[in-house]
């Protein structure tokens, strides 16, 4: 049976609400003989599964590729596939990408492939009002929200998509690509670094001066972490605008945190969007 664009949504639709990561691919072009059209839609799963159909193995092993590359990297891309021996370079007249069929049908295939990741998180650790202001900044940006912070103190920030009771962590599984701000000002702040500091996100950083981080950072260094944990800690938080007022500081913080996640996304595109060779 054929798969059409209501299953396409569908399945679309059931990869979001378990908060998958995928690729969109459309055909977008064809000449000669192929087996797909212009039109025709497929999708690719974080793990490589194809559900559509948007042309046969010659295809799909391209497709396959750029498509986890495109997941990485976060930036879409266009790519063409045509017959081997007409790609003697990277990219075609035009500067699409290129790459190989060993198809007889002699058919050219151009798609698009189009990311569909998860909303960044933005992880804020304590009730301050800097803490209130990160929320709500953070969300208007499109960031999904965590709140760390005792109970009782929720209440003082409205609007975060999860709360967590406390500062543990590891219900909230921050990974690669998450934010973790600490602004406790001075409410359990060893006990936020220190569950900030054992994840893997990207940026950790405080809200507090420098003298204060380096009193922090030597007692969590006998609390057990180590130098690399701690050093990755950025204090005080955010770039240097002269920022006073709390919406000040979160504005600065959120900018370091775009700086910082576009800076990274620039890097993975130039590793992995160009392609360094002619692919097989």
């Amino acid at each position: 049976m054929s798969i059409t664009s209501a299953d396409i949504l569908k399945r679309i639709n059931d990869l979001r609400s378990r908060n998958e990561e995928f690729c969109v691919v459309t055909v977008v072009r064809t000449a000669n003989v192929t087996s797909a059209k212009a039109g025709a839609k497929a999708l690719i799963t974080s793990g490589g599964d194809i559900f559509g159909f948007v042309g046969g193995g010659c295809v799909t092993g391209a497709v396959k590729r750029v498509a986890a590359e495109v997941l990485t990297s976060g930036a879409p891309r266009l790519i063409r596939v045509k017959p081997k021996d007409e790609v003697v370079e990277q990219l075609d007249a035009d500067g699409v990408e290129l790459h190989k069929s060993s198809c007889p049908s002699g058919g050219t295939v151009e798609l698009f492939i189009e990311p569909m990741r998860m909303a960044p998180r933005c992880i804020v650790c304590g009730a301050s009002p800097v803490a209130a202001s990160l929320v709500a900044l953070a969300g208007a940006m499109g960031y999904r929200t965590v709140v760390a912070a005792l109970a009782d103190d929720h209440d003082r920030l409205p609007g975060a998509d999860t709360y967590i009771d406390g500062f543990d962590l590891g219900s909230a599984n921050p990974a690669l690509g998450d934010a973790i701000v600490v602004s406790t000002q001075g409410k359990r702040d060893r006990e936020a670094l220190h569950a900030a500091l054992a994840t893997d996100a990207d940026y950790v950083a405080f809200v507090g001066s420098r003298r204060k981080a380096g009193t922090l950072k030597a007692a969590l260094r006998e609390k057990g972490l180590s130098a690399a944990q701690i050093e990755r800690l950025k204090a005080p938080a955010g770039l240097d605008i002269g920022a006073i007022e709390p919406e000040e500081i979160a504005l600065s913080i959120m900018g370091e945190i775009v700086s910082r996640r576009r800076a990274a996304m620039r890097g993975a595109a130039e590793t992995s969007g160009a392609p360094a060779s002619v692919r097989a």
